[in-house]
């Protein structure tokens, strides 16, 4: 439990971060769902479109500290390959 002022207020602010870091994993997730379900269902130029949506939100994520770097960069580059993938 914390004790000092200052521990109390880290705690506060904790708590805040983490429901905003929450959220935006959240989001990160929808946008590359609907990747997902636009690749299953074939049609490439919904997924191209999805996955040009979903790129900014996710290096967004890369910088507010929510997604590592190179996880975001993994994630881009397989869904980029599975959306080139389609047109063949």
């Amino acid at each position: 439990m914390a004790n000092t002022p200052q521990s109390k207020k880290r705690a506060r602010q904790n708590e805040r971060r983490q429901d905003v870091n929450k959220a935006r994993r959240s989001r990160i997730r929808t946008y590359l769902r609907k990747v997902e379900e636009a690749i299953a269902s074939g049609d490439q130029e919904a997924a191209t479109t999805a996955l040009r949506a979903a790129q900014p939100e996710l290096m967004r994520g890369v910088t507010k500290g929510v997604v590592h770097k190179n996880t975001a960069s993994r994630k881009m580059s397989r869904l980029a390959s599975r959306v080139k993938a389609l047109s063949a």
